[in-house]
């Protein structure tokens, strides 16, 4: 393999791996905000007791996701040398202003609510927590206002070869950026509905801490029925912009060969032949649905990969499948949210239920990956979409330096994810602190 292609399994992996921890801080962070204040309000404690339960977990996901995240950046230099001195000007500001302002805000907050239990009056603490979970979530903004400059650069200028910023407001106010966070933001909830229901179906399961379950469960529960609601209908917003503004990933998304001049059917059952510049199979077609999802009209023309050169189009397969993979889950999280309504006061009752979402923990991040790999692969051959492509950002290094580079991140990264599963797992087993005497 090649400077390039290292290059990219390792930011490839490294970013996903980080990414397991991301949607988890974003979205867990809300909910224990919210059950601190109940806790507040209320002065029950049982409140107080799912708060420190689910406060624990999300410390111990945060810290590592810290971790990978800064090794994460530094590849911007190391491996992405000519990418940086590109559009560092644009990228390198966003980038600074997550660092500067919204990470050490939670990192100093996070570490109040940590040891301020005594310390801090109640409602100061809860203070605390909610300021961590409102500068995670703008933390993720201005990371996401950065790749989203990369699927669709605005407010910049050419001058001396590269790209200069020029327009700091419209960089900040790009609408496909706003539509990637926004369906991030949504779906991070999904996942930490998932993780609370999935292990508060683990202790139900033993019938253990009922009460303390069955309520951390409902919270959970809510939260996944109604931002998978939420995600599903901001992602067709966003399809929507990318079918104006990234046309060539929209036919890879649905493996469209052929422009269709009055309106593009939408099959249910396809299997891409890219070495043949066609599909393998093409089942229960939808007369003009491909155009109506993507413009709103049945007689929409739709661009086919053949209007673009090959050294051009995305790799077709990989985006195609992980569409539908993300798809075909997003459909599946509102139906599980369904049963589990249904049956919401009879949980313990119903083992086979409370045994599929335990198991159904990674299904959302599954489906997270999925739509990254959509908007990452399916944005090649660009690094900035009709900018520069990524065989042009690669830095002028060794394949031995890119190469152990790699294995020590991966390395590395096996550790991490082995001490965060095994110290989730054992907190998780674990339960709440016993009730006061």
């Amino acid at each position: 393999m090649d400077v390039l292609m290292l290059s990219r399994l390792q930011f490839a992996m490294a970013t996903m791996f980080h990414f397991i921890f991301v949607p988890l801080t974003l979205g867990l962070s809300i909910l224990v905000a919210i059950m601190e204040t109940m806790y507040v309000r209320t002065k029950k404690d049982i409140y107080l007791r799912m708060t420190k339960f689910w406060g624990k977990l999300f410390v111990i996901n945060f810290v590592l996701g810290i971790v990978t995240g800064i090794t994460l950046e530094f590849q911007f230099g190391t491996n992405w040398s000519r990418y940086s001195e590109y559009v560092g000007d644009i990228f390198g500001s966003l980038l600074a202003v997550e660092a500067t302002v919204a990470f050490f805000l939670e990192s100093t907050f996070l570490a109040a609510w940590i040891f301020g239990w005594k310390k801090l009056s109640p409602k100061m603490h809860a203070v605390s927590i909610w300021i961590v979970a409102i500068a995670s979530n703008i933390s993720a903004i201005w990371i996401i206002l950065a790749n989203g400059w990369m699927q669709n650069p605005v407010g910049y200028a050419m001058r001396n070869g590269r790209a200069e910023l020029e327009n700091f407001t419209e960089v900040i106010s790009n609408s496909f950026a706003w539509g990637q966070f926004f369906h991030n933001a949504f779906g991070a909830f999904v996942v930490a509905g998932f993780f609370i229901m999935g292990i508060s179906a683990y202790h139900l399961l033993r019938k253990n801490e009922v009460e303390f379950f069955n309520k951390s469960f409902k919270m959970g529960l809510i939260a996944a029925f109604i931002f998978s609601i939420l995600v599903a209908a901001q992602g067709h917003n966003h399809a929507q912009d990318v079918a104006v503004k990234q046309p060539a990933k929209l036919a890879a998304m649905e493996s469209l060969w052929d422009t269709a001049e009055h309106g593009a059917p939408m099959y249910l059952l396809t299997m891409p032949d890219e070495k043949n510049e066609t599909n393998k199979i093409e089942f229960l077609g939808i007369p003009g649905g491909l155009s109506f999802l993507a413009f709103n009209s049945f007689d929409a023309p739709v661009k086919g990969l053949k209007e673009w050169p090959k050294e051009e189009r995305p790799p077709v397969t990989v985006t195609f499948l992980s569409f539908r993979l993300m798809v075909g889950l997003g459909t599946l999280f509102p139906l599980l949210c369904i049963w589990g309504w249904v049956n919401r006061k009879k949980l313990v009752d119903n083992p086979l239920y409370l045994r599929i979402m335990l198991l159904s923990i990674p299904l959302p991040y599954i489906a997270m990956w999925a739509g990254w790999a959509v908007a990452e692969v399916g944005r090649q051959p660009w690094i900035v979409y009709g900018m520069m492509k990524t065989t042009d950002a690669v830095s002028p290094i060794a394949t031995s330096q890119v190469a152990f580079s790699f294995i020590a991140l991966t390395t590395l990264y096996t550790l991490l994810g082995a001490a965060e599963l095994f110290l989730l797992a054992k907190f998780a087993r674990k339960g709440p602190e016993p009730e006061k005497a």
